[in-house]
Order: C-alpha cells, then structure tokens, then sequence
C-alpha cells in the first residue's frame, strides 16, 4: 500500500491496489505546474482513497490535475474518462519500493537539465 499526502496535510490518500508505470513527464504543462518535471504513478481509482478535497484544474480538454487548496501541493493527474490516476511520486510516504519505467515528453524538457539516468525515453507529441 502507498500513502502520501500534501505539504500541509490537508490532503491525505492512500493506494491499496498495484501501482503501475513510475514515470517522469517532462511536458511543458508538468514542469509549469511542478517547477521542474513531474514524477508519478498510475493507481486504479477504486483503489485509491482521498481523505480531505483536492481542488481540480482542467488544464486540457484531455486531462484534469488536482492539488491542495491550501498549500498548493500538485498531488494528482487524471485523464478524462480514465479508469485510473496518476499520483505523485514526491508526496508518498516512507519507501517506495517503485523505480522510474520511462521518461515521457522529452522533446518538452527544459533546456537546463540533461536526462542521465539511462530510463528509457519517450518523445512524445502534446
């Protein structure tokens, strides 16, 4: 099981279910919203439980993000009429157990960082 939270704590959730391909999302949205690349995990949404109220942005047509009202903590993504979300890695609790599958949107990234890890990337259109 996961648990993470926001900064403030106001936002608690908790993953029971299998988590699914840790990424890294380099788009130009993640990095506007996060301050540098996005990190996350995708959790079925029957299996993912969310103690307090995100606020949800709908920065697409495609897909919303939630985050805290009150700390501003970006915590969730969901794509619309998805059957899962996707959570972020930086708010979970403890260890993980999870390692980075891919890096997505390279061709978005930021032009003052270089991705050395050797994950696979993905360059991806927006």
């Amino acid at each position: 099981m996961l648990k993470g939270s926001c900064l403030c704590g106001a936002i608690k959730f908790k993953a029971e279910g299998a988590a699914r391909d840790p990424a890294a999302c380099h788009c130009t949205q993640c990095r506007k919203q996060s301050g540098h690349y996005w990190a996350a995990v995708q959790v079925m949404d029957d299996e993912l439980h969310i103690a307090g109220t995100p606020r949800w942005y709908a920065a697409s047509k495609t897909a919303k993000r939630g985050f805290c009202p009150t700390c501003g903590s970006f915590l969730f993504w969901k794509g619309n009429g998805d059957p899962d979300t996707g959570i972020s890695l930086g708010a979970l609790d403890g260890p993980t157990g999870l390692r980075l599958e891919r890096h997505i949107f390279t061709d978005d990234k930021g032009d003052y960082y270089d991705i050395t890890d050797n994950v696979p990337q993905e360059e991806q259109e927006t």
